[in-house]
């Protein structure tokens, strides 16, 4: 995410507790105030965390009810985190110029607001495009809560408010695919799979009104200049790219798709040269082209595109199989995703403890228990049979474990080989990436999984294959793909510095 500057002096609105032993700082909240206030932006975190799990898992239940595409449903995951991406950074210096305790109620009140649009959505183009608006309401939004921690929360406090917050994303890791399986089943007053949208409005009133209350408002001590063109520049150019490899089986593979993927390369190659232009005006542009020069750097983003890209679509065409080819309910492929998330939080801590002196070996590691999973996936899948939850549990476990020891330390090990005061920017960056390559890996892998599905489909005779052998061999098309992402994810992580930057959030 994007570290926000250390903060300013005490603006008119700031909260102050009534009930702290002590005066507090300025800016900063103590007693039952702060705890308030860091309930506020835990619950927006869990929101914004759970939005992209919940919908792998009533993925098959959207795609019957709005008539969608294979590339529609691909775009519901990627426009929201595409979305989300786009926002870190841009939306990281807007609440450092004009509030963050501002930016972020009025980032809560759109999603709950693009929330509430999932849930009336009449068709498979509308829920496209208002989870754009909510992927871009998050990317605004989650900025702020490391602002508000950083700047309002007293040192002691602030370690434990991390500590929280890494707590709400191991939850929301375990909650994410039981409460979409959950509520897609209950099928409350007969909403289906809408009441994972539906679920985002009470909880962001309640934020809301409790965030009016408690939360103190806070700048960077100096306004920056925004870098709109270049943000614009580089969403334009990731989406024209992603659009013909998402959208280019329904086309048929016209010769203009991939006229239109070299036209956003070129956008891309614009971006670079429009942010080189900034840096030598003395501008601070989202991307400083001196980080691109710096090994580390590049190979963590190399790293991160394959880690995240592999992690994002996985849970979309594993959700499909499960449901569709094996017949399993929402809820009960929530519980085969379950120990998938389990494994992650078994290991995230021991990575987060051993990272100082063995970060680049955890994640070489990390990666290859991800391709080994993925392997041993496909070994089940690869001549049809419907696997017992056991044994799909068992693999899926392995994931997680080799998810723990990667995920949460990756950009601590990148940063390492930064520059202190270029560290800011390249977090920023880094994460926006993560986010990006989310939605390669959707768009990319994805389309290998519903072009597999289509030609086994057409090329064998109707009635003469079962769900699980249809789907089983779409997924065993995937499943090599998704070794070779991690394998080159673990090359990449060689190029990073051994251990982890010390103190880095």
């Amino acid at each position: 995410m994007t570290s926000p500057q250390q903060n300013s002096p005490t603006p008119p609105n700031t909260a102050v507790s009534s009930d702290s032993p002590y005066p507090s700082e300025a800016g900063q909240v103590q007693g039952r105030t702060a705890s308030l206030a860091l309930l506020v932006i835990l619950f927006a975190s869990f929101m914004d965390l759970v939005d992209v799990t919940i919908v792998t898992v009533a993925a098959p239940h959207i795609a019957a009810d709005l008539e969608a595409s294979p590339a529609q449903l691909q775009w519901t995951l990627a426009a929201y985190t595409l979305a989300l991406g786009s926002g870190l950074i841009t939306g990281g210096r807007v609440g450092d110029s004009y509030g963050r305790r501002r930016v972020f109620l009025v980032s809560l009140t759109c999603f709950a607001i693009a929330s509430a649009a999932c849930a009336l959505a009449p068709s498979a183009g509308a829920l496209i495009a208002v989870r754009a608006v909510q992927g871009l309401a998050g990317g605004f939004m989650v900025p702020q809560v490391f602002g508000i921690i950083r700047s309002s929360f007293e040192p002691r406090s602030m370690a434990k408010a991390f500590g929280a917050f890494g707590a709400v994303q191991g939850l929301a890791a375990v909650a994410g695919p039981l409460l979409g399986g959950a509520l897609v089943d209950a099928d409350l007053w007969g909403l289906g799979w809408r009441t994972i949208f539906w679920i985002n409005v009470p909880t962001a009133i309640i934020a809301l009104i409790l965030g009016v209350r408690v939360l103190p408002e806070s700048h960077a001590p100096i306004r920056r200049r925004l870098d709109v063109i270049g943000a614009v520049m580089a969403s334009v150019g990731v989406f024209l790219v992603l659009l013909p490899l998402v959208q280019g089986r329904d086309w048929g593979w016209p010769g203009w798709g991939w006229a239109l993927l070299a036209v956003g390369v070129l956008v891309l190659v614009g971006f670079l040269g429009y942010e080189h232009a900034l840096t030598r005006k003395g501008a601070e542009p989202v991307l400083d082209p001196a980080l691109l020069r710096l090994r580390p750097f590049t190979a963590g983003l190399s790293a991160s595109v394959l880690f995240f890209g592999g992690l994002a679509s996985f849970f979309l065409v594993l959700s499909i199989y499960l449901q569709a080819g094996t017949g399993r309910s929402a809820w009960e492929t929530g519980l085969v995703m379950l120990p998938y998330a389990i494994g992650s939080m078994l290991t995230s801590g021991a990575g987060v403890a051993f990272a100082p002196k063995a970060g680049r070996a955890l994640l070489v590691t990390g990666a290859l228990m991800l391709a080994a999973s993925q392997a041993l996936l496909w070994w089940l899948v690869r001549d049809g049979a419907t696997p017992g939850y056991w044994s799909l549990a068992g693999v899926l476990f392995i994931g997680g474990l080799g998810l723990g020891l990667g995920a949460p330390i990756l950009v601590n090990v990148v940063l390492a080989g930064v520059p202190g005061r270029a560290a800011g920017a390249a977090g920023g960056v880094f994460s926006t990436v993560n986010q990006i390559g989310g939605a390669v890996g959707v768009a990319f892998l994805g389309t290998i999984f519903f072009s597999a599905l289509t030609s086994t489909g057409t090329a064998t005779a109707a009635g003469s294959t079962t769900p699980g052998e249809l789907f089983g061999n779409a997924l065993a098309h995937v499943m090599p793909w998704q070794v070779g992402t991690y394998v080159l994810a673990a090359v990449a992580m060689l190029a990073l510095p051994k251990a982890a930057a010390a103190g880095a959030h």
